[in-house]
């Protein structure tokens, strides 16, 4: 009898999840002990003051964000602007949380220890995934990720009612962390709707699906568009766009991308057609195959239009490795775990973790050079608060911190919420002087003495 990798038992196996995940958010948190708020937080900043219940409802760019914002809002009242390190903490705790529920999704289908502990490895150092990682207002898209896994939790237990209404509360708060809820959507209709049995269950999300449609029309249209905004040209764009960004997921479990996203895609898929060919997908991988599917395509509608390699973006490359790793796990179940094939595979995860890792820490370096700019760019802003030569509509830093262009806007956050470099001292003068003259730069008052 031939012994499979699912076969493999390893005690204390969540545990040793745990374990690890606490050594690199530890790591994690210390590199990015410089961090700042950065990009769409400073859209966020600026503008929470003003946030009224109707606020909530509307989207942050085209992505429903209610629960984002209270979260958000949560934190800005609380710990408030003058130090980063709480947004990341909870950044890296939903990381924890998706991490643990992708292990207990592969194990529960029955791919066994060692492939839910490899599942969980890959995603737990996922250097190609790096925006989601260091970045914490990506909070949103893993909190979307999180609750959605808990869905396919609940949906792999045996139906009754109170699973099924938590599997729907899942998938609404998934949603209404950002539209990445709507891949866990595609997952649950395709995991449901081919079982005769299990067809009627989806009749619990159709209320939702109302819900999201009723969002949209009264909400959803109003988001912001990207520059440039979509055409009907993403239609013929999209299939490269979402081969592409299928590819850069799959290349992610081993830490590369870029040329390497072709033979990656081309190796995972003719992983999962031997697999498929031998046995009959079950309607779990299916509704795997179908989120994935459904990332790139909903996302290549609205953003093709920014060029094909935009889809290998780490933000998206997270959530495509969570779905490819659960449809490789299926095929991996069935690998023999037998002399040398114990060695190749324990030596191949290792590899592919370790590149990981080494490109997590190379970005995570990289983002600190980043934000020391930045740190640079929020010192000017405090210098030039009583300076009657600052620009109403001045930046300080249009690549870094674009978001902020009203000076008066971030001083009235500064001042409800605190600041984020007070104290700390110049280390880049170059770009602190080069902000100042930015921010001197007069648009509606050129004339004013002194200060042409």
């Amino acid at each position: 009898m031939t012994v499979t990798i699912s076969s493999v038992r390893i005690a204390h196996a969540t545990l040793i999840v745990g374990v690890a995940f606490a050594l690199i958010a530890a790591a994690l948190l210390w590199l990015s002990r410089t961090y700042n708020f950065y990009f769409d937080d400073g859209n966020f900043v600026l503008t929470a003051p003003d946030w009224t219940w109707v606020t909530y409802l509307q989207p942050h760019n085209e992505h429903p964000s209610i629960l984002f914002r209270l979260l958000y809002a949560a934190l800005l009242n609380t710990v408030g602007m003058r130090s980063y390190v709480p947004y990341m903490a909870v950044l890296l705790a939903l990381h924890a949380v998706n991490v643990v529920l992708l292990f207990m999704v592969v194990r529960r289908r029955g791919a066994g220890d060692a492939v839910a502990l490899g599942s969980a490895g890959l995603l737990l150092l996922l250097g190609a995934g790096w925006e989601n990682l260091l970045w914490a207002f990506q909070m949103a898209w893993l909190a979307s990720v999180a609750c959605g896994l808990g869905m396919l939790l609940m949906l792999q237990a045996r139906p009754s009612r109170s699973s099924l209404a938590l599997a729907v509360a899942l998938a609404a708060a998934s949603m209404m962390f950002s539209g990445i809820g709507l891949t866990f959507a595609a997952f649950a209709v395709m995991m449901l709707a081919p079982t005769p049995a299990r067809r009627r269950e989806l009749l619990w999300f159709v209320p939702l699906g109302v819900a999201v449609v009723a969002w949209y029309l009264a909400f959803g249209r109003a988001g912001t568009p990207p520059n440039p905004p979509a055409t009907a040209a993403n239609i013929a764009l999209l299939p490269l766009y979402a081969a592409w960004g299928l590819g850069q997921s799959a290349a992610g479990l081993i830490g590369e991308s870029g040329a390497w996203g072709p033979p990656a895609l081309a190796a995972a898929v003719l992983a999962i057609g031997l697999t498929w060919r031998r046995h009959r997908p079950d309607p779990f991988a299916l509704g795997a195959m179908a989120a994935l599917v459904t990332l790139y395509v909903v996302t290549g509608l609205t953003r093709a239009q920014l060029g094909y390699a935009q889809s290998g973006s780490g933000r998206y490359v997270y959530e495509g490795a969570v779905f490819w790793l659960v449809l490789l796990a299926g095929a991996a179940r069935n690998l023999p775990w037998r002399g040398s094939w114990r060695l190749a595979l324990v030596a191949c995860l290792f590899l592919a973790c370790f590149n990981s890792s080494v490109l997590l820490f190379t970005y995570a370096v990289a983002k600190g050079a980043q934000m020391q700019r930045e740190t640079a760019d929020l010192q000017a802003l405090a210098a030039e608060r009583s300076d009657p030569c600052l620009s109403p509509d001045g930046w300080a830093d249009p690549l870094v911190i674009p978001q902020v262009d009203n000076p008066a806007l971030y001083y009235r956050a500064v001042d409800r919420y605190g600041d984020p470099v007070a104290g700390l001292p110049i280390t880049d003068r170059a770009d602190f002087d080069r902000a100042r003259s930015n921010l001197r730069r007069l648009r509606q008052a050129p004339s004013r003495p002194g200060c042409n």
